[in-house]
């Protein structure tokens, strides 16, 4: 069988490309930049005939899409863009695995959530109503694909992060081992996802799909701070002075949810996976950028 990801040269799609390498599937991954020291099929998923032509000359039968648009700050000002890769471009893959009778996983975010005062663990069934245009367009990608008729696996994520491009993780790592002392966020609540262990699940998923949307995290729940706190803790950037703070110290063009934990039962008890717990994973992600 022949996967194609999309957002290759990604977080996720990096991790994917690792995760995968056992698997007697066939992989391409494909991004619209290649990336040193791995092959990299351009691909811009905004145009609809690129994907059709990519998708029959491969006899791709999973497309996992780990593309988006995701600067949330800059989301506020750049709405058409985020729209047409958030929200256009996932409904463009939708449309061509309809017509190849094909399986569409497509990564979402916790960001759906937020003006709703919950104080529980969201579920999948919940009620959507983003605070910002990046959680809007992600929102109406969701939309776009369910209402395309393909096969498809949504899963809502939250708090990425990894060894591999631009992240929180790697800004506290440098943040801590520089800064005499620090400011952090402990009035937004979630919980951290090592995009390695979502590629696995994504990967296990592949190979007995179940239609729907589901959620997944790392297990847990903590702030930012609390976050930034065992960052800086496993990395033993102990002199740094970590103070927690109040959201509107740090002023943004939006309102981030406050409270976005993912309640990830319905993906537990379908698909049968473990979730690692978030500080046991955050300790493995460290361990290996200590090693690049």
């Amino acid at each position: 069988m022949t996967i194609l990801v999309t957002g290759g040269n990604g977080q996720l799609g990096n991790e994917m490309r690792i995760v995968s390498q056992p698997s007697k599937d066939r992989y391409i991954f494909t991004d619209v930049v290649e990336q040193d020291g791995v092959q990299t099929t351009i691909l811009d998923i905004t145009n609809l005939e690129a994907i059709r032509k990519i998708v029959r000359d491969n006899d791709v039968k999973v497309i996992v899409n780990c593309a988006a648009y995701t600067n949330v700050d800059g989301a506020e000002s750049n709405q058409e863009l985020a729209e047409l890769l958030n929200a256009k471009a996932p409904q463009n893959l939708a449309i061509v695995m309809k017509e190849v009778d094909g399986l569409l996983v497509h990564i979402s975010t916790d960001y759906v959530f937020g003006k709703e005062p919950y104080n529980t663990p969201c579920r999948e069934d919940m009620v959507g109503t983003p605070t910002g245009v990046y959680g809007l367009t992600k929102l109406h990608g969701e939309q776009n694909i369910m209402a395309s008729g393909c096969k498809y696996v949504i899963i809502r994520t939250a708090w990425l992060y990894s060894e591999f491009g631009k992240n929180f993780v790697k800004t506290m790592l440098n943040l801590t081992a520089t800064r005499p002392e620090l400011k952090v966020v402990f009035d937004q609540v979630g919980t951290p996802t090592y995009a390695y262990d979502l590629a696995q699940a994504i990967v296990w998923i592949i190979e007995r799909p179940v239609e729907g949307i589901y959620h997944y995290s790392n297990e847990g729940v903590c702030s930012w701070y609390d976050f930034t706190k065992m960052i800086a803790e496993y990395s033993g950037h102990t002199d740094c002075n970590i103070q927690p703070c109040h959201s509107d110290e740090f002023p943004s063009p939006v309102k981030r949810p406050a409270f976005s934990v993912l309640d990830k039962t319905k993906i537990k008890q379908t698909f049968g996976i473990a979730v690692p717990y978030w500080t046991d994973s955050l300790k493995k992600c460290i361990i290996n950028l200590n090693h690049i």
